[in-house]
This record gives C-alpha cells, structure tokens and sequence, in this order.
C-alpha cells in the first residue's frame, strides 16, 4: 500500500540542514507518536529554534553533558528533556552531526487519536488546548525522556515519526522572541526564533521571562 503524500517520513536531509531553515518548514507538518493504545497525529504550529554554541538559550550553549548529549547528532532524532521537576519538552536536532541545534515543538493541533489525547491531558478546556505549548504537547502524547534518541526519520513504524504533511505557506509564517528565555537568548531583536501559524488557536500565548525569586 502507497502512503498518501502527506504521510511520508521526512527524509534525514530535511533536518541535516541550519536550524533557522528547519523550524520554520516544520509548520504544517505531521508528528505520529505510536502507543499500545493507537496513533495520535499531531500537525505541527508552533516551534522554537536553538542553536547550540551560537545561543545562549540553548541547553547545548556550553559544550556536550550527558543531558543534552542527543543534541549532537545524528539529525533527525528526538531530544527530550525533563524540566521544573514536572514536565517533558520534545525537540527535533537539525544540522550536521556534533553541531548541536535542535527545535523545539511548542504546539500543535491533534488530528488524529484526539480521544487518547484527551485522556492524558484532562484538564484542557476543549481540544484546541491539548497541545497548546511544549509541556501540554508532550503530555498529550505521552512522551517522556524513554523516547529520548527516537530516530524521527525511521521509515519503518517506531514510537514517534515526522511526515510530511502539508508546509505553511511562507506569508502565514509569523516570527517573533522566543517564550521564556532569559538574558540574551531571549531577546527577540537578536533571536527572534519562534516561528508559528497566524492565527492559529492551538498556538500558545507568548511569555516574557519571569526569573523566578530566591527564598529567604
């Protein structure tokens, strides 16, 4: 059986590419995530760029750790991270191998499982909430740090694949700072690296970075 076009892996040379091209042509795109109970598809709307030893908001600013040893290449694999003691991030690392950048999946719109999604994100208002930033996307899908290294490129079935979908077209592509980064990484003159769908509602609402206070 032939897969319709919009549901092709993406080819490992999409992502073997700057991050600053990769994030923005992830809009419209299609990320599967298989579990014993089904597929939850979800399309891609909101993203955020790193770029590793040239961005101070990235994890992978100060060298290679065991954290974000995936950020490394090769392109094309799943790096998830745990963060506040409570909640996953998924990411998407782009680039030549050892370069270390990655994409951040900050929303999206749930196409298809939406009823297993809607089980592990109880608290969403309606389904335009299920995925509405990286935290919610994460838990909609049920990703955690087992699926960290997961070759999103795979051609055959694995617990989380990329296809092709549909591309934004470039005028319905909007940029601006990324949502709570501090110090320059977050200052949107210099980076301004997320990228989403105009008027999309499953797109988050931005965010300053608010440090947080010490307690006495």
């Amino acid at each position: 059986m032939i897969a319709p076009p919009d549901r092709v892996p993406l080819p490992r040379a999409f992502f073997d590419r700057p991050v600053l091209d990769v994030a923005p042509d992830l809009l419209g795109r299609i990320l599967v995530r298989t579990t014993p109970d089904g597929p939850i598809a979800l399309r891609l709307t909101e993203v955020e760029a790193y770029d590793g030893p040239n961005d101070p908001g990235s994890h992978a600013y100060r060298g290679r750790t065991a954290r974000n040893a995936v950020m490394f290449g090769p392109p094309g694999h799943v790096y998830v991270y745990f963060t506040y003691g409570m909640w996953h991030c998924m990411n998407l690392v782009c680039g030549p191998e050892g370069r270390a950048s990655a994409v951040l999946l900050r929303a999206g719109e749930v196409v298809e499982g939406v009823e297993l999604a809607r089980k592990r994100r109880l608290s969403a208002r309606n389904d335009k909430e299920l995925a509405k930033g990286p935290a919610r996307l994460a838990t909609a899908l049920e990703v955690d740090r087992a699926l960290n290294g997961t070759d999103a490129c795979a051609t055959a079935e694995t617990p989380l694949r990329m296809l092709t979908g549909t591309p934004v077209p470039a005028d319905q592509v909007r940029s601006g700072p990324r949502t709570g980064v501090s110090g320059d990484g977050g200052n949107g003159d210099i980076h301004p690296w997320r990228y989403w769908v105009a008027n999309d509602p499953t797109v988050s609402p931005y965010r300053a970075h608010v440090p947080r206070r010490r307690s006495s």
